[in-house]
């Protein structure tokens, strides 16, 4: 930031009172940027509120040293306030609402003040600057948040999203799972952490769990421990392999996990979500899951011989992973093995054989009938649909299938959901008439049903010419 920059212009100054504002005679309305503005906009509404601007809005701000130290400030009291709603600002509105109100949260102690007091820049009436002064501020931020929930009608949780995403994330505890690919017999890590805060740009900061058993020790901060893991104790509750390892006092350091637990931590996935706990998982998992084979199905890639609804499809099918198709012989692998995570291609691979195998069968089928006679036309837009697969298979096994169109077919269903995208078609010398644009599309359109030997209806209003014809 250069030394003309705006921002630099915003002075906090502390009055021998001990009240904080803006030195108005430092800001220069002409040039301020977005966060000037911001700034500026809600210290007028008193400290308190000014100070919540800082620490929840611009955490990630790049500001002057003095507006840092007291961003830093008020940054504790939105950590505190987080850890405080124990399943943390991003549970449920339900799980939130029992939670203390903020006025409840308790200012650091005389010690910690008197550090961050003894570390504060040069800034206007830093002589000022003690202890009850800092206890009394921490108050007013108390006020003005409740000046402001009640103004907007948000949540607590929602206001502090919408503050900052990040603090979505903030006092709540996290399960990890990751890749150990250097043990086979063990190739996976399971380890429990904590977001204590966020960095000065913005960034979630994680610890280990364990070192919440120290920050929060002796009997002041013993509520907000059972705060924190609250949401351990409501998964453990739905979680066999959870509360072993709570009652075994697992929970609080690395763990080296087989194929089977990290398999069964990800079906409890949502039952750990619901709770509140936040599930990260191996980043190379989109959303979250491994890969999982496809049973996948094409009809008609080729023109059949007669077009209309008389029209017989051809249907291919093959196994896929990530799109790529599998060998018999890696499919014989999958289902030879063993539900739950495999290893396949240099990645771990979900399967559930019993779907799998139904899907195979029933797709195997579609392609034997398709050999001896072709799929119909209507059938195949079934298929399409999904209706034919579904009538054979649970919708958890559709989920490991995937039908689509062919070349030929899927240019045919392209030209009838976008007949102006057609050949040009001339209606001839015997129409005496000159075709607006959208009539054009419509000729095209029923030219194609012409060839396809396809009915057509059409609606008062579509403009295709009824007139005319």
């Amino acid at each position: 930031m250069s030394a003309h920059d705006p921002l630099n212009a915003i002075e906090p100054l502390l009055t021998p009172q001990g009240h904080l504002r803006l030195d108005a005679r430092a800001h220069d309305k002409s040039s301020a940027p977005a966060p000037n503005s911001r700034i500026v906009a809600a210290f007028a509404q008193g400290p308190g509120q000014g100070l919540l601007q800082l620490g929840a809005a611009e955490v990630a701000t790049v500001l002057p040293p003095a507006l840092a130290w007291w961003r830093d400030f008020a940054v504790r009291y939105v950590t505190a306030l987080c850890a405080n709603i124990g399943a943390g600002v991003g549970a449920s509105i339900a799980a939130s609402a029992g939670a203390a109100s903020p006025a409840a949260v308790s200012a650091p102690n005389d010690e910690i003040l008197s550090i961050l007091i003894a570390n504060a820049p040069p800034m206007l009436g830093a002589e000022y600057l003690t202890v009850p002064v800092l206890q009394t501020l921490w108050h007013h931020i108390s006020t003005g948040l409740s000046e402001v929930l009640a103004s907007t009608e948000l949540t607590l949780a929602q206001y502090l999203k919408s503050q900052h995403p990040a603090w979505n994330l903030v006092g709540r505890v996290h399960f990890n799972l990751a890749e150990n690919r250097k043990d086979p017999q063990t190739p996976f890590a399971f380890l429990a952490t904590y977001t204590s805060r966020l960095s000065n740009q913005g960034k979630a900061q994680h610890v280990p769990l364990s070192s919440a058993l120290t920050e929060y020790s002796g009997s002041k901060n013993k509520a907000q421990l059972l705060s924190l893991l609250m949401p351990v104790q409501r998964a453990a509750e739905h979680c066999g392999w959870l509360r072993e390892m709570v009652e075994a006092d697992e929970l609080y350091h690395p763990l080296r996990w087989s194929p089977a637990h990290a398999f069964q931590f990800l079906t409890d996935v949502p039952k750990l979500e619901a709770a509140g706990i936040v599930v990260r998982a191996p980043g190379a998992w989109q959303a979250g899951r491994p890969a999982r084979p496809t049973v996948q199905g094409s009809v008609g890639a080729a023109p059949p011989s007669l077009l209309g609804m008389d029209a017989l499809l051809d249907f291919q099918m093959q196994v896929t992973l990530a799109g790529e198709p599998l060998t018999a012989a890696e499919v014989k692998t999958l289902l030879n093995g063993v539900d739950g995570l495999q290893w396949l291609r240099g990645q771990w691979v979900e399967v559930d054989r019993n779907k799998l195998q139904r899907m195979l069968a029933r797709f195997q089928t579609i392609e034997q009938a398709a050999r001896d006679n072709g799929v119909p036309f209507a059938e195949a837009l079934r298929l399409l649909s999904g209706a034919s697969v579904a009538q054979s298979a649970d919708g958890d096994a559709a989920d490991w299938s995937q039908l689509v169109a062919g070349p030929w077919l899927e240019q045919t269903l392209q030209g009838l959901r976008d007949p102006a995208g057609l050949a040009r078609v001339d209606p001839g010398t015997e129409l005496k008439a000159h075709l607006r644009p959208y009539q054009q599309a419509g000729v095209r359109w029923l030219y194609l049903l012409n060839r396809l030997r396809l009915g057509a209806c059409l609606a008062d209003d579509m403009g295709l010419g009824k007139t005319i014809q």
